[in-house]
This record gives C-alpha cells, sequence and structure tokens, in this order.
C-alpha cells in the first residue's frame, strides 16, 4: 500500500542479533496504521480503546490478547487511559529448540486466530514474566538475549495455558468474577443480557461490580456491551451482504431503526454509508 508506515526492526531492537524486545505503552495513544518488520503480542491491562486489525474493529480492554504477523496491518484509535504491553519479536532470530509454531498462532503461515482472552489468573503470571523480559531485554551484556529468548519462550507457553476464545464462558470458570462478566458480554452480541440475572446467577452485589468493571475499563457494562456489538456490525456490514435488519439482529438489535440511530451516534454515518465507504477499495 502506497504510504504504508512500517515499523522497522532498527529502531525498536538494539542490535541485529537481538530476537525480543518490549514496547511498553502507559498509555497508549492514538497510533495510526502501520505494519511491522517483526511480529508482536499485545496484552491489554487495563482502559479502552479501539483497535483496528486488518480493517476489523475490536473493542479492547483488560484482558484481550493479540498475536499480530508482521505483515498484518492495524491502529489504535478512541482510547480511553489505554494501558497494554507489546512483546515484540523476530521469528527468524529465534534460536531456542522450542516448537514457536505450536505456541504462537499465525507463526509460519500455521493456524490464525488474533483475538484471544486472559483471565486474571493468567495476566498476574504473565505480567511476572512480562517484567524479567522487560529488564533483560535492556541490558547489555552476553547473555543477555539468550535469557531474554527463555523468558519469551516461557511467556508464550504461559499464554498458550491460559488463553481462551473471547467468549468461551466456561473457561472462566476459576477465574475472578470481572473475567466472567467480560466473556459474557462477549458472547452476548447476538442476544440480551440482563446484568442483575448474571449477578443473582454468580452470587454478588451488581453496585459492586458496575464499580469494579467501570475502574478496570474506563466503560459502564452497557457502554461497552453497545462498542462490541457496534465493532461486530461493522464487520458484518463489510464482509457479508446480510441486510441491514439482519445485522442489526446479529448485533443484539430488535428494531433496525434504532439499530441505524445508535451506529450513527457511535460512528457518525448510517449503516449503509460505512459499509459502501468501508468497501470502496484503497
Amino acid at each position: 500500500m502506497s504510504g504504508q508506515l512500517i515499523l522497522r526492526k532498527a529502531d525498536f531492537f538494539a542490535s541485529p542479533a537481538q530476537a525480543v524486545a518490549v514496547a511498553d505503552r502507559y498509555p497508549q495513544n492514538v497510533f495510526a496504521e502501520h505494519t511491522h518488520e517483526f511480529c508482536e503480542l499485545v496484552m491489554v491491562w487495563r482502559g479502552n480503546g479501539l483497535h483496528i486489525l486488518n480493517d476489523r474493529p475490536y473493542r479492547i480492554t483488560r484482558g484481550d490478547l493479540f498475536y499480530i504477523r508482521a505483515e498484518d496491518k492495524h491502529s489504535y484509535a478512541s482510547v480511553n487511559d489505554l494501558v497494554l504491553q507489546n512483546i515484540i519479536y523476530c521469528p527468524e532470530r529465534l534460536k531456542l529448540n522450542l516448537d514457536w509454531v505450536n505456541h504462537i498462532p499465525g507463526l509460519h503461515g500455521s493456524p490464525w486466530v488474533p483475538h484471544w482472552r486472559i483471565g486474571s489468573t493468567g495476566m498476574t503470571q504473565a505480567r511476572q514474566i512480562m517484567t524479567q523480559l522487560e529488564h533483560e531485554s535492556r541490558k547489555d551484556d552476553a547473555l543477555a538475549n539468550q535469557m531474554s529468548e527463555l523468558l519469551f519462550a516461557q511467556l508464550v507457553v504461559c499464554l498458550k495455558r491460559h488463553r481462551y476464545a473471547t467468549d468461551n464462558l466456561a473457561a472462566t470458570e476459576s477465574e475472578a468474577l470481572l473475567d466472567k462478566l467480560l466473556t459474557a458480554l462477549a458472547g452476548s452480541l447476538n442476544r440480551p443480557f440482563v446484568l442483575d440475572t448474571f449477578c443473582e446467577q454468580q452470587g454478588c452485589s451488581e453496585r459492586a461490580l458496575r464499580q469494579q468493571f467501570r475502574s478496570q475499563t474506563g466503560m459502564t457494562v452497557n457502554h461497552y456491551l453497545r462498542q462490541l456489538r457496534i465493532c461486530h456490525a461493522q464487520y458484518l456490514l463489510q464482509h457479508t451482504e446480510l441486510l441491514i435488519g439482519e445485522v442489526a439482529m446479529r448485533c443484539g438489535f430488535e428494531d433496525s431503526n434504532y439499530f441505524s440511530v445508535v451506529f450513527n451516534r457511535e460512528i457518525g454515518m448510517t449503516p449503509g454509508q460505512w459499509r459502501q465507504r468501508s468497501r470502496i477499495p484503497v
């Protein structure tokens, strides 16, 4: 693509031999669409934002995990106190004898599922490894690269152990209440979600959960669910031939007129206008 921003290895790695580095985003600001000369893992710690990956929008918040290949194009928009970490790596520089393809989706042409979630347990373990990796990758000694790669191997195995599909509520059985709520919301794109029913099932305080959700994500529960549904609607409008009313139904809106009003308010154009614009060749 003409004029595409490309992030270069030389600007992010200390030497041509370094395989792994950490690029912190505290916070992550709006960032223009770009590709890389390297791959990255993206772990979201708190706040929220709009992550657009290969033209597909994802409303991201605490616990979201992405596997980004070098050729993927992505950007960040509408950020709100978004805190994340990018673990960047060059596959061709990895020397450790590990089955990397089995642990990193999309590596070397393997099946690619870019978006996952990590619960509180996995986040705690991953954060500890990432902190060590960040310190080690900044050292300038003969063993720093080897130690960094060992820690990276530990990280990708840890993430594989703890990651689960974004809407797989069963996988959150042993996780914290907030993890269960986020996953339940992701699984409610096409049907009603009633928070007080969820709280009754979990035996928790609705008020306390609302406060915790807002503290960690920067959004209300209703706002987050609405954003998830709008992102899903954008994807369906761009990649399917479904009628506007069918898109509305699949995104939890029983009234297509109300869907159009909400979509217009959030995106700044009608669903039909967005579909037409999103399909214009770049």
